[in-house]
């Protein structure tokens, strides 16, 4: 009888807990269903509709994605909602730059986020590196790794790495861009050369 005390019946809803990727901002939140919960997360934390969003169990970061789960949890439970390509990390382990800044320059804002993101990446797997486009090593070899560093307390030798690695390979990649371009130069030259001796 005493289990059937301590059940809470799935109409009348669960009480958690939510927190964003930071953890900076908690909020209780009471659902009877995984969908009911991401709305009223949604709300509690101010995250448009229209962003993508992911359940996560904040102590180890498993994803709660059905509802079959989701009835399982214990009261309490401390869930986590992740936006965009946001992944969970341990508490400690979050760089301060994949904090949200606030959009008053879209543009300035924008590179910042595309250079941030491209660092994470490349802080997980270096040799990604190696198939990165022009624009990307271009704006890893031009980043300020000064900058950076106020962002990034203890990276600063990887970022200094960083850009001198892709310094390197934009140099290569552009250098074997010209030769291809000579190439085709060349060819169309022989091509129009050969042309004219025909027509003779």
């Amino acid at each position: 009888m005493e289990h059937d005390m301590d059940e809470i019946p799935p109409l009348q809803g669960l009480p958690l807990k939510v927190m964003d990727f930071t953890r900076e901002h908690r909020k209780g939140v009471v659902a009877s269903s995984l969908q009911e919960f991401i709305d009223r997360a949604r709300k509690k934390l101010g995250i448009p509709p229209t962003i993508p969003v992911r359940i996560v169990l904040e102590q180890d970061g498993t994803e709660v994605d059905d509802d079959e789960y989701f009835s399982t949890m214990d009261k309490n439970t401390s869930l986590m909602i992740l936006i965009n390509d946001q992944r969970w990390l341990p508490p400690g382990k979050i760089p301060r730059y994949q904090i949200v800044v606030d959009e008053t320059d879209a543009a300035g804002n924008r590179l910042n986020k595309d250079l941030s993101g491209l660092v994470d990446r490349l802080h997980g797997d270096l040799t990604q590196i190696s198939m990165l486009g022009g624009k990307d090593l271009e704006l890893l070899s031009d980043m300020d790794p000064d900058s950076l560093a106020d962002i990034m307390p203890d990276n600063r030798m990887f970022l200094e790495q960083l850009k001198e690695a892709s310094g390197r390979f934009l140099s290569e990649k552009r250098q074997a861009q010209d030769a291809l371009e000579l190439l085709k130069l060349y060819h169309g030259q022989q091509t129009l050369t050969i042309s004219k001796k025909e027509k003779v």
